[in-house]
């Protein structure tokens, strides 16, 4: 291979790290490929522990647990109304990271990316009533991931996981589907409550070829956990305002709409990086960037 098309590749790849992560990641915490081929669930030692993107238990491949699976197990408990090692853990990370996590961590992220590059006649920036579809997130972290799981209980005191039951497309992509498909048997216990999850994963399915991460905009309450730390966690983005002319092009570049030069710490950024590349002035940067300097009589700092 030439020396040009070396940096031809490893241009593409550079272009493409991103998606490489996310891929890499989900074949991390996915790698036990018995659990696929034999229709049955990982039990090890490590299951134990929780990974930080929405990574459903149930999954045949998971190597761990999804933080919002095993909180809501913890406090539907009736000997157990708190988790610290899930809070503890959601706060860590959220402080640290923010939703970056949702940008590079998260497998079901991966595939609403992935469907969003199947080519349609129209993308969407947003659907309508945006403003108030992205407070819904909000309110199914605390109905039915806190409130349902703690108060509606059985005759003993046990709630349920009420998200992972009744909503999480993910456990139904990476979990449901794959064990029925593998384990005969359980295929005799498909009811309407796969038929539903079924129902919610085919109509997000549709919508994200249309608009970029539907569920992550709307519905995903790990998300709404991190969005809360965007503003104040230690990866964050910053604006230089000598550089920055508000031209716009980073609000065009990223996929959800989001005014950077105004706002770079939006609840909604998963931290893709696009306003950062687009920037014709370099006026965005992380707070973990590497300084680059400009060689002159005066030394000066680029963000």
């Amino acid at each position: 291979m030439s020396v040009s098309a070396l940096g031809k590749f490893l241009k593409k790849l550079k272009n493409h790290t991103r998606t490489i992560v996310q891929f890499i990641f989900m074949c991390l915490s996915n790698g036990y490929v018995n659990g696929f081929k034999n229709g049955n669930i990982f039990k090890g030692s490590t299951k134990a522990l929780c990974l930080p993107g929405l990574n459903c238990y149930s999954c045949p491949g998971a190597l761990g647990s999804c933080p919002i699976g095993s909180f809501q197990a913890v406090i539907s408990d009736r000997n157990y109304k708190l988790t610290f090692y899930v809070a503890g853990f959601l706060i860590f990370f959220g402080a640290v990271f923010g939703r970056f996590i949702c940008g590079f961590l998260c497998p079901f992220g991966l595939f609403q990316d992935l469907l969003y590059k199947i080519p349609f006649f129209k993308k969407l920036k947003k659907l309508p009533g945006e403003k108030y579809l992205k407070y819904l997130k909000y309110i199914i972290f605390v109905l039915f991931v806190i409130l349902l799981p703690l108060f509606a209980v059985d005759m003993i005191g046990t709630g349920s996981p009420w998200f992972c039951k009744y909503i999480c497309p993910s456990g139904t992509l990476f979990g449901g589907i794959p064990l029925i498909g593998s384990n005969e048997a359980l295929r005799g216990a498909v009811g309407w409550l796969f038929t539903w999850k079924t129902a919610i994963l085919f109509v997000l399915i549709i919508l994200s070829v249309i608009v970029y991460r539907p569920f992550c905009r709307y519905l995903c309450p790990l998300g709404a956990v991190y969005s809360l730390f965007n503003g104040v966690a230690l990866y964050r983005y910053k604006v230089d305002e000598e550089k920055c002319t508000k031209c716009g092009i980073c609000q065009k570049s990223c996929k959800l709409d989001i005014k950077a030069f105004e706002t770079p710490n939006n609840p909604e950024c998963i931290r893709c990086g696009s306003c950062i590349k687009s920037c014709p002035h370099d006026a965005i940067c992380s707070t973990f960037a590497v300084k680059k300097k400009e060689k002159s009589e005066t030394t000066i700092e680029k963000c």
